[in-house]
């Protein structure tokens, strides 16, 4: 963008911009607005606050917030101090988040005094976590987090992540892997610069823009597209606490939003709303759709109700957020993620990673800058990952004739539900952990507003009695509520191959058959 000069990092671009636009109001959250030079200076202040508790350069600090502005301030007063933002699902239970700290070796948590019993019980275990900020006002344990940035605090000049360089880890983003164990993707400054540059100019961007943040900050959806891409262009961006029919029509006249970033979930819940009666939608430029596949007929629905222009886009945290999207102003293809942004590659290769022709199916590869490092501490998944220089999605595509791509499949296992990656695989090893299962598999199910539904196929040991609300009890338990299982289904056997491989596929298709029968 032109005025800004060379962007080294995240810190410098919130550095360049505030000086830019001082007093515009970059951050509108309920009755609160925060201008460009308040947001930069109350991150100076976070980092100082940082430093004064022995927070260095290089160490991870954990955010575990719900969307709020004191993410924004962790987020880049942590990089202001040249340290690595590790944002954390607030809807993940103790063991889950407590995995996350542990291995990324997290030296601080901020969270809220709402969320902070979900860490507590598993704090002894966690060493290596020295440092605890709570937001808003409370005493026992932790710090408070507003007293790091409310003014009288010291700023830093200059602040030390002036400093960073462009291949520095940002964040780490951790993202479930196949072998249900969360990995760390490793996201440099010069992969989201380079992500958030291109998906500007493929919005054509400007400082009159202002993005309606619906998604969790902590999926990178909400700090690529939502927060680090308006402030790219000098815009504003409107935070929104959690998504809600009836808050979302009403934030959005009342700002006068010209975009917003959805799930499509989240497109079907508007399409069908009661508030959607009346409202007034004029405002908007265009709505991006990714994280999941969206139907053809909700798409059009969608666009024909509202007379609203959907961006359909592809993008993984491993590709920092963006990957792909149908042009703005150029042709649109419905059902398809589009091209690939300016200055990356995307190909279709076979299992022999070999690209293949137009209209054959294989796994769509990636290579750019905003290509990850790797996941942290995983060097054989990085290899694997990586290897031959692309990233391997693991999601089945093709490309057409005019250089569209479609996916039609995905090639782990995953399942999405309203946009959550969900891996079987770990709500497997947690099934296998339960004494009366003799063997489980998790699968998805089509579900007309979540996309998929997550359901358990159950085989029980012998001589045992064990109940589907037992299993759905098990597993609430002990997983995230988008994770668990929505049914359980007790089975006498599975469909197997020749080499003992359970087959999914024919195990969805019988029940859905006998379902439907």
């Amino acid at each position: 963008m032109s005025g800004l000069g060379p962007i080294e990092s995240i810190p410098t671009l919130l550095q360049r911009q505030a000086e830019r636009y001082p007093n515009k109001i970059f951050l509108f959250f309920k009755e609160q607005e925060v201008a460009y030079r308040q947001l930069n200076e109350r991150a100076d202040r976070v980092a100082e606050g940082f430093a004064r508790f022995k927070i260095r350069p290089g160490d991870k600090v954990a955010l575990f917030l719900p969307n709020m502005p004191e993410f924004l301030y962790a987020f880049f007063g942590a990089m202001k101090l040249g340290a690595v933002a590790v944002p954390i699902n607030t809807q993940l239970k103790g063991e889950e988040a407590a995995y996350i700290l542990k291995n990324s070796e997290s030296r601080a948590l901020i969270t809220t005094p709402a969320l902070y019993p979900v860490i507590q019980p598993k704090r002894a275990e966690l060493s290596q976590l020295e440092q605890l900020f709570l937001v808003g006002e409370r005493g026992g344990e932790g710090k408070v987090f507003s007293s790091l940035y409310q003014a009288g605090s010291r700023p830093l000049h200059p602040p030390p992540g002036e400093g960073a360089r462009p291949g520095d880890p940002a964040a780490l983003i951790y993202t479930s892997g196949t072998t249900g164990a969360p990995k760390g993707v490793i996201l440099t400054h010069r992969n989201y610069l380079f992500d958030v540059e291109q998906f500007v100019r493929a919005t054509h961007m400007t400082d009159q823009d202002r993005f309606l943040c619906i998604l969790p900050l902590f999926h990178v959806n909400g700090q690529v597209v939502t927060t680090l891409s308006p402030l790219y262009a000098g815009g504003s961006m409107v935070l929104m606490e959690k998504f809600s029919p009836k808050d979302f029509f009403k934030t959005l006249e009342r700002f006068r939003a010209t975009a917003f970033s959805g799930v499509p979930t989240i497109y079907a819940i508007l399409l069908n709303a009661e508030e959607a009666k009346g409202a007034d939608l004029s405002s908007l430029r265009f709505c991006v759709c990714g994280a999941a596949p969206m139907p053809v007929e909700l798409f059009q629905k969608f666009e024909a109700k509202f007379s609203a222009f959907i961006l359909e886009g592809y993008g993984l945290s491993e590709g920092t957020c963006v990957s792909s999207v149908n042009p703005l102003g150029g042709k649109r293809k419905i059902g398809s993620i589009g091209l690939p942004l300016p200055d990356q590659e995307m190909k279709i290769f076979n299992d022999r990673d070999e690209e293949v022709s137009p209209g054959e199916v294989g796994e769509i590869v990636v290579r750019g800058g905003n290509v990850m490092t790797g996941y942290f501490k995983n060097p054989a998944a990085t290899e694997e990952a990586l290897r031959g220089g692309w990233l391997h999605t693991g999601d089945l595509g093709y490309q057409d004739e005019e250089g569209y791509f479609f996916i039609v499949g995905r090639k782990k296992e995953m399942i999405i539900r309203g946009g959550e990656n969900i891996y079987p695989k770990e709500i497997e090893e947690l099934l296998y952990r339960h004494p009366k299962v003799l063997e489980a598999a998790v699968i998805g199910l089509p579900d007309p507003i979540w996309g998929e539904e997550v359901a358990a196929f159950i085989i029980p040991k012998p001589e045992t009695t064990l109940t589907p609300e037992e299993i759905l009890s098990y597993c609430r338990e002990r997983l995230a509520k988008f994770k668990s299982p929505r049914e359980a289904i007790l089975v006498e056997a599975f469909p197997k191959t020749a080499t003992g491989k359970v087959q999914k596929g024919r195990l969805r298709d019988e029940y859905l058959r006998r379902k439907k029968g």
